[in-house]
């Protein structure tokens, strides 16, 4: 459950994590989706902490699989672990603070 929560700490894995929720299982992949960037941020700097930081830390914990050459990610072997959560803060956003996802 650690492991979960630590994922869940950052609100740009969270995203990326609920992109993968929401994904049409019929398509192999995802490209790392747009709307993580929240603005805050300049861009190639969030791209870098993707790079070195978030997408690593994810696929480590096998919540998915990072394709570094087509930048494609896919549930990873342990996604089911944590899509409990992920549907949680999906299906009740009014419930839970505004910058949760």
């Amino acid at each position: 459950m650690d492991e979960c929560f630590e994922a869940l700490a950052n609100i740009h894995r969270r995203r990326m994590l609920v992109a993968l929720l929401d994904h049409n299982p019929q398509e192999d992949t995802i490209a790392v989706p747009e709307d993580v960037h929240d603005g805050e941020q300049a861009l190639e700097v969030l791209q870098t902490e993707f790079y070195h930081s978030h997408l690593p830390q994810l696929e480590e914990a096998g919540f998915i699989g990072w394709n570094r050459d087509t930048h494609e990610v896919v549930k990873g072997p342990r996604f089911d672990e944590i899509r409990p959560l992920l549907e949680l803060m999906r299906d009740h956003p009014d419930e839970l603070p505004d910058d949760w996802l």
